[in-house]
């Protein structure tokens, strides 16, 4: 059996106002570098394989926790929010015409404008996925992220998500053949660093 733990990248500029990023390759931002600094990650997660999406945020976010380069994984690719990358999801709950529903209604084939819905996402990640031979780390985003723990608690967009996808934590599963289930623990806390 292999896990895979997973961990959301910092804080951006996009991420403080609310817009939605998706592909939109947005750095991190000086106080994510400044906080994420502070922390470590917990035994033995330091030596697990390092990966992580090919977008600046989580590429540093992977370098500043671990101290090390990660290879990165295009199948980490945030999912792509189409028309919607750069907007609020305020301003697009607001408008009776966008189409936007909150995550909590949108099944597996919902789709933003020109975007990915999550099943086409599910579709890119799963392949790789399956593909671990060792334990490994993925520093990556939140869209990929509740893909993976959706299939992991058997969730279909249906009503409120079972998890809360949280930073400064690793949500880890377990893989085996084609099979994904929730590890135990589920949720392990980043470790401070001793200065």
């Amino acid at each position: 059996m292999i896990r895979l733990a997973m961990m959301r990248h910092g804080h951006t500029a996009w991420n403080r106002a609310h817009q939605i990023q998706g592909r939109t390759d947005i750095p991190l931002d000086d106080q994510a570098r400044g906080d994420l600094s502070e922390f470590a990650l917990p035994a033995p997660w330091g030596e697990a394989d390092l990966v992580s999406s090919p977008l600046a945020r989580a590429r540093e976010t992977a370098e500043i926790v671990a101290r090390r380069s990660p290879e990165t994984v295009d199948a980490l690719t945030e999912m792509d929010w189409g028309q919607w990358e750069g907007k609020k999801g305020v301003d697009l709950q607001a408008d009776p015409n966008s189409g936007f529903r909150d995550i909590e209604a949108w099944g597996w084939d919902y789709r933003p404008p020109e975007g990915e819905s999550p099943r086409e996402v599910w579709a890119r990640i799963a392949p790789w996925l399956f593909a671990r031979e060792r334990d490994t780390l993925a520093v990556c985003h939140i869209g990929i992220m509740r893909m993976i723990l959706a299939k992991a608690h058997g969730w279909s967009f249906d009503g409120p998500a079972p998890f809360a996808v949280k930073r400064n934590r690793l949500f880890v599963v377990e893989l085996q053949d084609d099979m994904i289930r929730v590890a135990d623990p589920e949720i392990i806390r980043l470790e401070r660093r001793s200065v």
